[in-house]
């Protein structure tokens, strides 16, 4: 391993230091005097919101805070719950595909995942708080995600969202085509796409009736029983079937969403979104009535071949058709903007303020199932926020103070906080770094 250069090391120890002494917890905190745009209850002008131990405890024009809190005086700016990507593969380094086979439901992406990695510090720089890490499109039926905070400077295990839903990544159209077409195997067409997730889900209904035979038969004290061989990949997708698991499906083409719905019906699970999702604009009434969402582009296009039929006003079209929308950034680059794309959607489509900032808060929180605890500022939801400097719907719009769970992560005001700090130079060896680190190999 490459030993890391003396002023990036030094660079990110101090930076270390300076994310754990600024995340120290504060029982009671209100941000005051803002313009807080809640999400779900409309933008509150000169508001306030009050944070208890790491949950809202209040938001309004006024609220009740106890005496002694501690104040932020946020006059002239804006306050948003922080936004949440629900597709990125950052801090996954080259391990994002295993693509060795089309199916691999049971590789996990937690294995691969490196909490020092930069692409977490410039998110959170761009206010966001929670991410969906997904394995990547080369396998039909990919792995399993994991969900973080955004706590850049914790160690791994105190960044993972608290029980949080799993989530499995499927991908159909070109790139399994692609990555195995060009070794002249299964699949190498959209027909083979297909049939290798019926056999995948045929094996998975014997191996689940199996287990649920032996279950049943123990439950009734059989002792005479042989239990029977555990194979990983078949319980994760008996697992799919069960709905135990979240399925989100990487797939650009309106031909392959009605596919891929179908595929469902037939096997009895539940999608809960589309990836990329360029083509929803043509089917998206079908789609809504499934209860699919989509987390999609705001504006790529023409990137390869299933993107030439993408347009603007993908993401408005689909909102309208009933099918609930989410930005999403599939880029290190990307995520540092998720406010400006959803800006976008304003200028493209006529959304309201509102349902633009939705599609970065409270629609990918609902694809990754944890609404219920971020994703608008409201009462007993964790106070992950964001304060703005102008209205974060704008290009001019920079994350000065973001907080997740009442801890404040980033500070653009104070020394050690900023891009300065992360101009290529830093890598691996802080949060607990081993000594190969500097050994190398």
């Amino acid at each position: 391993m490459t030993r890391p250069r003396t002023t990036g090391l030094a660079t990110f120890c101090f930076l270390a230091f300076a994310v754990q002494a600024i995340a120290q917890a504060v029982p009671d905190l209100v941000l005051k005097n803002a313009t807080v745009m809640t999400v779900t209850h409309g933008t509150i002008e000169h508001g306030s919101v009050w944070v208890h131990n790491g949950k809202i405890a209040g938001v309004g024009a006024t609220v009740a805070a106890p005496a002694g809190a501690t104040v932020v005086d946020a006059t002239g700016k804006f306050i948003t719950p922080g936004i949440i990507d629900p597709h990125s593969h950052s801090a996954l380094g080259n391990d994002v595909n295993e693509a060795t086979s089309p199916v691999t439901p049971s590789m996990m992406m937690i294995d691969a995942f490196d909490n020092s990695d930069k692409a977490l510090y410039q998110a959170l720089a761009g206010g966001v708080t929670t991410e969906l890490l997904l394995h990547g499109s080369a396998n039909m039926i990919g792995g399993q995600a994991v969900v973080i905070k955004n706590k850049f400077g914790l160690a791994r295990e105190e960044m993972l969202f608290p029980n949080a839903p799993r989530s499995i990544k499927f991908a159909s159209g070109e790139n399994p085509k692609r990555v195995y077409g060009s070794r002249n195997q299964v699949p190498s067409t959209r027909m083979g796409n297909f049939e290798v997730m019926r056999q995948a889900f045929e094996d998975a209904k014997v191996y689940r009736k199996e287990w649920d035979d032996y279950n049943a038969k123990l439950a009734k004290g059989d002792k005479d029983l042989k239990v029977p061989h555990r194979d990983l990949k078949l319980e994760a997708l008996a697992e799919v079937l069960s709905g135990k698991l979240y399925v989100q499906i990487h797939c650009y083409r309106a031909d392959e969403f009605l596919t891929e719905e179908a595929l469902a019906h037939e096997y009895g699970y539940k999608i809960r979104a589309f990836h990329h999702a360029l083509e929803m604009y043509k089917v998206g009434d079908k789609i809504a009535k499934d209860d699919t969402a989509i987390a999609t582009f705001a504006d790529w296009w023409g990137f390869k071949d299933e993107a030439w039929d993408a347009i603007p006003w993908n993401a408005v079209m689909s909102m309208h058709e009933g099918v609930r929308v989410a930005l999403k950034s599939d880029s290190n680059d990307q995520v540092r903007r998720l406010n400006q794309e959803a800006g976008k959607m304003i200028h493209y489509g006529g959304a309201t303020e509102e349902e633009a900032l939705r599609m970065i808060t409270l629609n990918p929180a609902w694809i990754i199932g944890v609404d219920d605890k971020v994703g608008s500022i409201d009462t007993g939801k964790d106070a992950d926020l964001v304060i703005w400097n102008v209205d974060p719907l704008s290009t001019y719009a920079r994350a000065e103070k973001v907080y997740i769970d009442g801890d404040l992560f980033f500070d653009s005001s104070l020394k050690g906080f900023g891009t300065t700090h992360f101009n290529g130079v830093m890598h691996t060896g802080g949060f607990g770094g081993s000594d190969d680190e500097e050994g190398g190999n």
